[in-house]
């Protein structure tokens, strides 16, 4: 079958004169989808019965605006206007916000059984799917123990003095300045305690120094949105994902065949067997290997700055801390049992 030029040509013409239809048409059809759409998230959250608050554009959420505005005037804004409890969508996920006692109450003690600790799908992806934070279950329960072996006060004594001379340096760093920002390096220090914790002091500086530099890489992207394109911040980050796997893959295949296992998070985790004899993987060990840094490092910044403004306001309270040589046990006790997930100490 063959079609005659002046056919189409008359085809196309009939096309061209009913284009202002055809944007009408289009037009309307999308204002159906949207209204539809909106009637249906509508409709969804009235039967969830969701607390009010905006969960924004799709998938975008309400990202956007957390970005372009200050954190605090962002979540302050919705509070004020909702209460203190809302809906919000950030970072790819769907949320609700508590911020009274009564509530955060509810959610960590009286109905702590209907929730489980998680995080957004971009945060497990740059940490590792295999970390402890995102499983439970036997599996849980194994790299926990684990964990908690790792920092039982017969483990940190081997560490206590490396730890110690990183203080001192911290300080010795303040005395020619005017001024600091506490919590910068607050965060530094929890950054190298973790390090060393996790690693011990068996490996090579400079080893330990690109794996510092990868995982700075990696943390920055730990609050952006999940698009994994090129030139986003996410993209960058999960490049160094790679690459930080790799190296701390070598770490572990060297440790391996030098038969020296022993040294921090890692010995512990590599030197684990099941009841089969069967050890953990590389991605396990390097999944709770990130994890564990992860956890230990911003929100024990934040203790650590609010612990030395009380200290410095009562000197009272850091006379009996400097007699009982309390610091040790609050510091530890901070990082590795309150700020990791899953894990209660006594």
């Amino acid at each position: 079958m063959q079609i005659s030029s002046s056919s189409s040509s008359n085809f196309f013409s009939s096309l061209y004169a009913d284009e202002p239809a055809l944007i009408t048409l289009t037009i309307v059809v999308v204002v159906v989808v949207v209204l539809l759409f909106k009637w249906w998230l509508h409709w969804k959250e009235q039967r969830l019965r969701l607390p009010p608050g905006s969960m924004g554009l799709p998938y975008i959420g309400e990202t956007l605006r957390l970005y372009t505005e200050n954190p605090n005037s962002f979540f302050a804004t919705r509070q004020n206007k909702y209460g203190d409890i809302f809906k919000t969508h950030i970072l790819g996920c769907p949320c609700v916000m508590i911020s009274s006692p009564e509530a955060a109450r509810m959610v960590l003690v009286s109905k702590a059984h209907l929730f489980k600790p998680t995080y957004p799908p971009s945060k497990e992806r740059m940490i590792g799917p295999e970390a402890l934070f995102f499983h439970q279950g036997p599996y849980h329960s194994t790299l926990k123990r684990l964990v908690q072996s790792s920092f039982m006060p017969s483990a940190l004594r081997l560490t206590v003095s490396h730890i110690e001379l990183l203080v001192l340096q911290t300080l010795s760093s303040w005395t020619s300045q005017k001024s600091i920002n506490t919590l910068e390096y607050m965060k530094r220090y929890a950054f190298d305690v973790a390090i060393m914790s996790a690693f011990g002091d068996k490996e090579e500086p400079t080893t330990i120094d690109v794996i510092k530099l990868l995982y700075q890489r990696l943390e920055r992207g730990y609050n952006s949105m999940p698009l994994d394109l090129p030139g986003t911040l996410f993209h960058k980050s999960m490049k160094a994902r790679i690459e930080l796997s790799e190296e701390l893959r070598k770490v572990i295949e060297k440790r391996r065949e030098n038969g020296r296992e022993e040294g921090g998070l890692l010995g512990v985790l590599l030197g684990a067997k099941d009841q089969k004899r069967n050890g953990l993987s590389d991605s396990q060990i390097a999944d709770n290997i990130i994890g564990v840094i992860f956890a230990a490092t911003d929100t024990t910044a934040s203790v650590l700055t609010w612990l030395l403004k009380y200290l410095h306001d009562h000197p009272n309270l850091l006379q009996e801390v400097s007699v009982s040589n309390f610091l040790y046990v609050f510091f530890f006790k901070f990082i590795f049992c309150m700020h990791v997930p899953h894990m209660m100490c006594v």
